[in-house]
């Protein structure tokens, strides 16, 4: 042994033998004290048995106390004891100990067999007489006791009434969904078609509340009503409960949320199953909802953030949203015949009652929504609609990953071609398919091949066989670059001013279109603001003309694009087919999108640009800015047009004008909210003229009107310039074979304001004369006959000899515009004895007569018109001869026919009359001493009332003994003005027995045929009166 290992063992030797003094040392102080330890142990014991001890006693007489109580002897049962003693058994004995003990005779099976007999008619008797019974439940058998219903696709349920009286209700037997699980059957044991235990029971019970819910409670109840419970819902006046509805209505709802839950359980097993990092299932809305994303792609911790100009990937592919929803059209749920029978039985069973309960028509609303930016090509709305209408949730196979598989399959599928076709050839690009799983094989170059998958789970794509990453995009930009630098050299070598960028922000570079890979602009000699953009796109090229303006308030003198024209340089150059008709549209055109899409050819570089051709787009552009700012869409035609041949346009036809397309807009866009825009065609042309020589610029807009109405009148021939070339006014030409009505703008900015102006007037005018010529058929009134129509203006004779000139102004006004009327007569009436009478009388009508072609529709507000003009014509005639009269008896008293001597005498007050209009239809005749006047009222069925003036239709007439200050302001009654009527009635009655008048409180009612006789015989009563006063 060593001499450490000697000292160590030494060192633990004397550690344990100084422990066992420690421990001797310990033992014997113990040993000192152990006699006083132990007495005071024995103490501590003895009291604690004490302690226990009274504790016993106390729960002792605690248990003698309970337990005697029911020991205590009961009264004596002086009655049973009788019944005893007497009878010999118990009398007074409970039935339910009765019950209990003696077993209750079994049925026989002919009891059975009849109790269930009757049960069957009793259901038989309420189904076909009083209860209301969904039409989808119309499908029952009774057997057994009970009815089951079957409704395809949801459930099969039997139920069973408890007894034949009327208040006797159902109760829930079993239930059966219809549906069949498909896929993996792993786990669909906790689905059973034909629930049991504690789901059956939870079902029965509410079935059983739900179809007694407004049934009476019970006399005998076994148990008494807690106070605590709400008050059971009572039956609203009118109704007639309905359990069968809330049956079919909760069974309806279990079966499609059974479904659901079914949906919602495959897709947790899928997550279990490999997808739980990329699905996630979600259940919303109380469960009526089931919402499912897949691709789920987590944002990676460390990844340092994306930068902003590259795409941001979605956090997942798409979501697949199944939902239980009520129809919204609940018509369209039942088909005819269904809701004929409904409402046969409704009517049948309850008359004019209504059912408790509406049957709910609900159904699985499947939603699915793409995300985009997923994969290269995004899924448009028609194929996600078309994509929806194939994840119809089934109720015989029912099976969540085959309609997450029909999602996938959709994605990967074929789609339309994008706006990139570099791959576009024949055989570029194969769609391979092998049992539901798709994937592209890309011809790249020689031998080199692609192919392209997604990965059904994680939605990510998968490139095999290919060449380096980036290639695809190389590539484009290689071929890209080629191609500029061709233009540019061709453009420099023709002398332009080129530039490849110009100081564009990126909004205002994105005008130009999502698919411009590169731009290349050229420099207007002639219009230093004004840009040919040569936008190159993966396939083609697009030729631009762009008018900028630079920003003076910014640093680097930033521009902006106020306006973009896509030209057609293929019909600029003349390359299109012959043949074509007037109306082919070859371009279509909106606010920023290109004209024609042309194929490229490596030698398709446009080589130069005329003077000509820049003015035209420039002249174009213009024009097509007003549609834009108006939002008017349009679109360019081929330039077949042939304008009038007149001697005042001869300066602005040109070959050129042919070289490039008219611009088309249709009259429902332009003439939108403009008065009369069913007169026109629906297409309308727009033609920049002049553009080719150094004079100023005009457009001629040109419209073909839908009804054919050939000018008339002096007017109209002052006018013409040839044989069917009409030019009322400078900016109007109108050719009256084609019926085409040509607009002149002089000023190109301002064309479209000119254009509305003049289609304002020229439409109206055209529309009035229109109705005018049919009115002599259409309305019988041969008399009514258009005299002068010249698109400005139009004269007609609307009865006899009395004439009316029409014209409009004011077009462009937020009014409206308004109208002019001018009366006038064609020629002197060998009726009237003045020639002063040759002034119309309805003259002093044309202020409330304008206002009639503004309320509604032109050619209804002119029928109107014409017929006013026509009924009131024997009032307005009536009283200039009224007037007239007048005139003559002051000029020479007491002369006159038929009329009582008027002596004229001195002084303010002698009677005299004037006439004025009131209103519309609405004539006053007043009288000299402005206190006593006449009102004629036009009324319907061509009946005139012929009033005192001091009698309003709106109240109370006015006392016949004003005070001093309304005598002031207001009329006075007519004296004896009853008597005056009665002799004006048979004073007109002696001259015509057949005269069609009536005697009313204030007048009198006559036919407007025989307004004269009436009103003049009252006339003259009426003025004799007030001169003898």
């Amino acid at each position: 042994m060593s001499d450490s290992a000697r000292k160590r063992t030494l060192a633990d030797w004397v550690v344990k033998t100084k422990k066992q003094v420690v421990k001797l040392y310990a033992i014997t102080k113990w040993a000192r004290d152990a006699e006083t330890v132990q007495k005071c142990m024995n103490i501590t014991a003895f009291l604690m048995n004490q302690n226990q001890q009274f504790e016993d006693v106390m729960k002792g007489l605690t248990y003698a106390k309970e337990s005697l109580d029911p020991a205590r002897l009961r009264n004596h049962d002086l009655l049973t004891s009788l019944d005893v003693l007497t009878t010999g058994a118990y009398q007074r004995l409970p039935s339910g100990i009765k019950k209990h003990f003696i077993p209750v005779t079994p049925l026989t099976d002919a009891e059975v067999v009849s109790t269930l007999s009757e049960m069957e008619d009793a259901i038989r008797y309420r189904l076909r007489m009083s209860e209301i019974i969904p039409v989808e439940m119309s499908q029952h058998r009774i057997a057994n006791g009970r009815v089951h219903f079957s409704v395809p696709k949801l459930f099969e349920t039997a139920i069973c009434l408890r007894g034949a009286e009327k208040n006797d209700g159902w109760f829930f037997l079993n239930v059966k969904f219809l549906i069949t699980v498909g896929g993996d059957l792993t786990g669909m044991q906790e689905f059973p078609s034909e629930p049991t235990g504690i789901l059956k029971r939870h079902i029965a019970d509410e079935a059983d509340q739900r179809m007694a819910c407004y049934l009476p409670l019970p006399d005998n109840q076994e148990f008494a009503p807690n106070p605590d419970d709400p008050p059971r819902p009572q039956l609203p006046e009118g109704t007639v409960d309905a359990p069968l509805v809330r049956l079919f209505n909760f069974l309806q709802m279990m079966s499609m949320s059974y479904q659901l839950e079914i949906l919602c359980y495959q897709a947790q097993r899928m997550r279990s199953l490999g997808w739980a990092d990329f699905l996630k299932v979600e259940m919303r809305d109380g469960r009526k909802t089931l919402v499912v994303s897949y691709w789920m792609r987590p944002p990676q911790p460390g990844v340092p953030m994306v930068a902003p100009n590259r795409l941001k990937l979605p956090l997942h592919g798409g979501t697949l949203t199944i939902s239980i929803v009520e129809k919204v059209d609940k018509k369209a749920a039942r088909s005819p015949i269904a809701r004929m029978i409904a409402e046969l039985q409704r009517k049948s069973k309850l008359g004019d009652l209504r059912p408790s309960d509406d049957v709910e028509s609900l159904q699985f609303d499947v939603k699915w929504e793409p995300m985009k930016g997923v994969l290269a090509a995004n899924i448009d709305a028609e194929e996600a609609i078309v994509g929806v209408k194939e994840l119809a949730v089934e109720s015989d196979n029912i099976d969540f990953e085959l309609m997450l598989r029909k999602v996938i399959e959709i994605l990967s599928g074929p789609t339309s071609p994008g706006p990139v076709r570099v791959f576009s050839p024949a055989g570029k690009v194969i769609l391979v398919s092998d049992r539901g799983y798709h994937s592209l094989r890309v011809h790249l170059c020689a031998d080199e091949v692609a192919i392209v998958s997604i990965d059904t789970r994680t939605g990510r794509l998968s490139i095999r066989d290919t060449a380096p990453n980036m290639l695809f995009d190389v590539l484009i930009r290689l071929r890209l670059n080629t191609i500029t630098d061709i233009i540019e050299q061709k453009a420099n070598y023709l002398g332009f001013q080129v530039f490849r960028q110009r100081n564009f922000s990126k909004e205002e570079i994105q005008k130009l279109g999502p698919a411009a890979r590169g731009m290349m602009y050229i420099q207007l000699a002639n219009f230093p603001t004004h840009y040919l953009v040569l936008v190159l796109t993966d396939e083609e090229f697009r030729y631009a003309l762009i008018s900028t303006k630079m920003l003076s308030d910014t640093m680097f003198g930033n521009m902006i694009m106020e306006d973009i024209g896509w030209l057609d340089v293929r019909r600029i150059r003349g390359d299109r087919s012959a043949g074509a008709s007037m109306d082919e549209i070859v371009i279509s055109s909106m606010s920023h999108e290109p004209l024609v899409l042309q194929k490229r050819n490596r030698d398709d570089i446009p080589s130069e640009l005329s003077r000509s051709e820049d003015s035209a787009r420039v002249a174009y552009t213009r024009v097509e800015r007003q549609f834009k700012l108006r939002g008017i869409p349009y679109t360019h035609v081929n330039p077949t047009i042939t304008l009038p041949q007149i001697s005042e346009l001869g300066h602005i036809q040109s070959s050129l004008a042919r070289s490039v397309p008219a611009l088309c807009v249709q009259s429902s866009d332009i003439l939108s909210g403009a008065p009369a825009a069913e007169a026109a065609m629906p297409n309308i042309r727009v033609i920049p003229l002049n553009w080719w020589s150094d004079k100023k610029a005009q457009v001629v807009t040109c419209v073909k009107l839908k009804y054919v109405q050939q000018p008339v009148g002096k007017r109209a021939a002052a006018g013409s310039t040839s044989k069917n070339i009409i030019r009322p006014s400078k900016r109007i030409i109108y050719d009256a074979a084609e019926a085409v009505v040509s607009f002149l703008s002089e000023e190109v900015d301002t064309c479209v304001d000119e254009f509305l102006e003049e289609w304002a007037r020229v439409s109206k005018m055209v529309v009035i004369a229109r109705e005018v010529a049919r009115m002599a058929k259409g309305k019988k009134w041969p008399d009514v006959r258009l005299l002068s129509f010249d698109l400005q203006t139009v004269e007609f004779a609307y009865a006899s000899d009395y004439t009316v000139l029409i014209t409009c102004t004011d077009q462009l006004s937020p009014t409206g515009g308004s109208f002019e009327l001018r009366f006038s007569r064609c020629a002197p009436s060998p009726t009237l004895l003045q020639p002063s009478s040759l002034a119309p009388p309805q003259l002093q009508a044309e202020p409330y007569l304008c206002h009639v072609l503004r309320q509604g529709p032109l050619a209804s507000s002119l029928d109107r018109l014409v017929e006013l003009l026509r009924n009131t014509l024997p009032i307005a005639v009536e009283l200039e001869h009224m007037r007239a009269s007048s005139r003559d008896a002051k000029q020479s008293p007491g002369r006159g026919r038929g009329r009582p001597h008027i002596v004229v005498k001195a002084g303010t007050s002698e009677p005299w009359v004037d006439t004025h209009v009131k209103g519309l239809g609405w004539w006053r005749v007043l009288y000299g001493d402005l206190r006593h006047a006449l009102d004629f009222r036009l009324m319907t069925g061509q009946r005139i009332a012929i009033l005192d003036a001091s009698h309003t239709l709106f109240g109370s007439s006015f006392s016949s003994t004003p005070s001093p200050s309304s005598e002031l302001l207001s009329l006075l009654p007519i004296p004896d003005f009853k008597t005056l009527v009665i002799d004006a009635l048979k004073f007109v009655r002696i001259k015509d027995e057949h005269a069609r008048v009536a005697y009313i409180d204030a007048g009198v009612v006559c036919d407007s045929s025989f307004v004269s006789g009436v009103a003049r015989a009252l006339h003259e009563r009426v003025l004799k009166k007030l001169q003898d006063k």
